[in-house]
């Protein structure tokens, strides 16, 4: 005997209600914005007001908070300038990259092609036609700022330096370079070849947080290959220990270009000068910006990458409800003493149906200081919620239609 779909739909109803009534919740309600969760400073430091940001002669410049991204001090941070040099960041970008896909190895052997050979200005001195390691020529790149390394390595990831210049653009683009266009490897000067100071912080934080295994090499002092020992250009690592990079960069027309970076009790800054007007005074200028930065700012973490920040419910999941949280640690600068308390606002869809995976942005948290929001980051499950049994899917199914 069939039953009447009226009296099913009517049991379907009342399971529905008697599920929710011993659940204790209300369905579909959004979880409260969350409250402040980060941690207070144990002992908040006197507050320290900040004098305006030193006086640099230079065509711009910037320095930044590596983990928060905030601007600290800047010049002219958006003007298109000749980088020189400091072109090769973006190279080392590119290599690295090859490098953790797997396209290249440290110990693959490059040809040195007679294009790479024959790069005028500073050299690592291969020489055409003989094999050197991919490590050998990182090193010579960075260390010793070859244009021949350079070449050789930029061939060899794409084939032609032309299609490695199309791939450095690319990259530029995935990281947010907006006033950055890249003609070769080396930098040589060219009309449509160009970078700002903030995009080539932004350049380094990245190369920095992606490639810490490789950026141990911009804090070597020296390299020696073909029985020449040359000396990094950037003079800071001998006169400050907390400086470990980055890259420096001349040309006649571009000017003493220095970016640095230094860390100084957990806190890292990135600074950037371009255009100076000898070797000194990029030194000089990096330096000032660095203290400026450390004895008037500090950062704190305040939410570790995977910590749920809320929760929310799931319909027709293995699991009633999932934690959302950020995939990296987030963390706040401001003037020292005075980082204020930290909330986050959320912006989560009505409805979450399982399955869910954990790479899938699930919504957005507004990080608030002092009632300001400062930056909006998605947020994902903090793990994978598979779909729930026949039951659990049935039950919510009819549950949905007067949600």
């Amino acid at each position: 005997m069939r039953l009447p779909q009226a009296l099913i739909r009517s049991y379907l109803l009342s399971m529905s209600l008697l599920l929710a009534a011993c659940s204790g919740s209300k369905d579909g309600e959004a979880p409260a914005a969350a409250a402040d969760t980060a941690a207070a400073p144990a002992a908040a430091a006197p507050a320290t007001s900040v004098p305006p940001p030193p006086q640099i002669n230079a065509r711009s410049f910037i320095v930044i908070d590596h983990d928060s991204g905030r601007v600290l001090a800047a010049l002219e941070p958006d003007a298109r300038q000749e980088p020189a040099s400091l072109t090769k960041l973006m190279t080392a970008y590119g290599v690295f990259k090859a490098l953790k896909e797997g396209r290249i190895k440290l110990d693959s052997m490059v040809t040195i092609s007679e294009n790479a050979w024959k790069q005028e200005g500073s050299r690592m001195f291969v020489e055409v036609g003989k094999q050197v390691s991919v490590e050998n020529l990182i090193q010579g790149m960075i260390v010793q700022s070859g244009n021949d390394a350079t070449v050789a390595l930029a061939e060899f990831v794409a084939g032609t330096e032309p299609t490695f210049a199309q791939m450095m653009n690319t990259y530029a683009r995935e990281l947010g370079m907006t006033g950055s266009h890249f003609t070769n490897s080396a930098g040589m000067p060219d009309p449509e070849h160009y970078m700002t100071a903030r995009d080539a912080a932004i350049l380094s934080s990245a190369l920095i947080h992606e490639f810490p295994e490789y950026y141990r090499w911009y804090a070597q002092k020296e390299y020696t290959w073909n029985g020449i020992t040359q000396q990094n250009r950037n003079g800071l690592l001998w006169r400050d220990p907390s400086v470990d990079g980055v890259k420096t960069g001349h040309t006649e027309t571009a000017g003493y270009c220095l970016i640095a970076s230094a860390k100084r009790d957990g806190m890292r800054l990135v600074s950037v000068v371009l255009g100076a007007d000898s070797m000194r005074a990029r030194e000089d200028a990096n330096s000032a910006l660095l203290n400026f930065g450390f004895n008037f700012f500090e950062t704190r973490r305040v939410y570790a990458a995977g910590q749920p920040l809320t929760t929310a419910r799931v319909w027709k999941g293995a699991a009633p409800e999932v934690g959302l949280a950020l995939k990296r640690d987030l963390y706040v600068t401001g003037q020292r003493g005075q980082v204020g308390s930290v909330q986050a606002e959320f912006e989560l869809p009505e409805q979450l149906v399982a399955p869910l995976a954990a790479d899938t942005p699930l919504g957005k948290a507004k990080i608030v200081v002092d009632g300001a929001t400062i930056a909006t980051h998605d947020l994902y499950p903090a793990q994978d919620v598979p779909a729930g049994g026949i039951f659990r899917r049935g039950v919510d199914t009819v549950r949905l239609w007067f949600n």
